[in-house]
């Protein structure tokens, strides 16, 4: 058999599973609403939580970053790739966090790939929430280092764990999510950074779905608990509206991943007006408690009256819903119908969750209105034999 008729016999197989996935082309600027095919739909499934992605303080930032810096930074970090912005955005993102130092990544799979890999290795031991992001495991299984899977939030299994493969490796790290993109729930960080202290592991928490959104202004899990991780990782293409992310921590351990991190050192710099649009949306970040208010009063809105019409919608206190539905096929079917009605809800299936728990993944934007996020449970109420 060909080599091409074995990837189109692959997509069958996906397609017959229910698991064949083709995105949806969006037309203008990411918002509360966007257009698909020519039709404005509210949007209720992407990460834009703040609705900074298309916000004209950090548009103008990036515009005058263009003429200031130019288009590309043309190399790597440690070649010629690290210029004003880079450095300007770190030390932002540093202070922002109360860290010493940070690193800018292009992206939040490149930072957790790089970073954990950069950190430990063969002969060290990592231990691993068992929902963490696909980054996260990646990184681990990159490292070639020891990896343990603690049960999913469950302080007494990493506790279990620690005690009993702890004194195999020389470092230990703790990696976990701070809010899980999935689910919508947080770590218990109080209880796991005392175990990461007591075990002598550095604790790494990665803030993607946090950071703009939850703690003090809009520091994240972390600070809200009053945690310090050893490492925290932060990404750009939420709630900052933009694309990549950051890493915080001691000036040593960044400068470890600044020389080690192979997603660091081997991957052209970030553009610079991505660094200068940062800052802007930073700014921007730190004062918008109006917006985490509202966003959360979305939430608490849809997440309320989805249980009223029976939904299956799990407990939860953040911006991100799951609407568990179980079977691949109905969820996308649900998907498609809500589009219809011009609500743009996305189902996610397998690998991204585990089988048998597809689900609708509801995420409000602070910039919806009111009589939208009523729009949005009036079409879930018509939706034709939804359980």
């Amino acid at each position: 058999m060909g080599f091409e008729r074995q990837i189109e016999e692959a997509l069958s197989e996906l397609k017959a599973s229910g698991l064949l996935r083709k995105p949806l082309r969006i037309s203008g600027p990411q918002g509360p609403e966007v257009v698909i095919d020519g039709k404005p739909v509210l949007c209720l499934c992407s990460n834009n939580y703040l609705g900074l992605a298309n916000h004209p303080a950090i548009a103008a930032a990036a515009e005058a970053s263009l003429r200031l810096d130019g288009v590309g930074a043309a190399a790597s970090r440690l070649i010629t790739g690290t210029m004003d912005a880079h450095r300007e955005a770190e030390g932002a993102f540093a202070d922002f966090l109360g860290a010493s130092a940070a690193a800018l990544f292009s992206s939040g799979y490149a930072a957790n790939v790089g970073t954990i890999q950069a950190l430990v290795g063969p002969g060290d031991v990592v231990f691993s929430d068992a929902l963490n992001h696909a980054s996260l495991i990646d990184g681990c299984r990159l490292s070639r280092a020891e990896i343990h899977v603690y049960a999913h939030r469950s302080p007494g299994d990493l506790e279990s764990l620690l005690a009993q493969h702890r004194a195999k490796g020389g470092r230990a790290l703790v990696v976990t999510d701070s809010l899980f993109s999935m689910d919508g729930v947080t770590a218990p960080l109080v209880e796991i950074a005392r175990l990461a202290h007591a075990f002598d592991a550095g604790l790494l928490v990665d803030e993607a779905h946090a950071l703009g959104v939850l703690g003090p202004n809009g520091r994240g899990v972390a600070a809200a608990a009053g945690v310090k991780p050893d490492l925290v990782i932060g990404t750009l293409g939420k709630s900052f509206g933009l694309a990549g992310a950051f890493v915080a921590a001691s000036e040593p351990t960044v400068a470890l991943i600044r020389n080690r991190a192979r997603s660091f050192v081997y991957s052209t710099a970030p553009p610079p007006m991505l660094a200068r649009a940062a800052i802007a949306a930073l700014g921007v970040v730190r004062d918008a408690e109006d917006p985490r208010r509202s966003l959360l009063t979305h939430a608490a809105t849809l997440r309320a009256g989805l249980r009223d019409l029976g939904f299956d919608v799990p407990d939860g206190e953040s911006q991100i819903l799951p609407v568990l539905i179980g079977e691949n096929d109905r969820t996308m079917r649900l998907s498609a119908e809500l589009l219809d009605q011009g609500v743009f809800v996305q189902g996610i299936r397998p690998p991204t969750v585990a089988q048998g728990t597809a689900r609708l993944r509801l995420t409000p934007m602070a910039t919806h209105r009111p009589e939208q996020i009523d729009r949005v449970i009036n079409a879930f109420a018509s939706l034709r034999n939804p359980r």
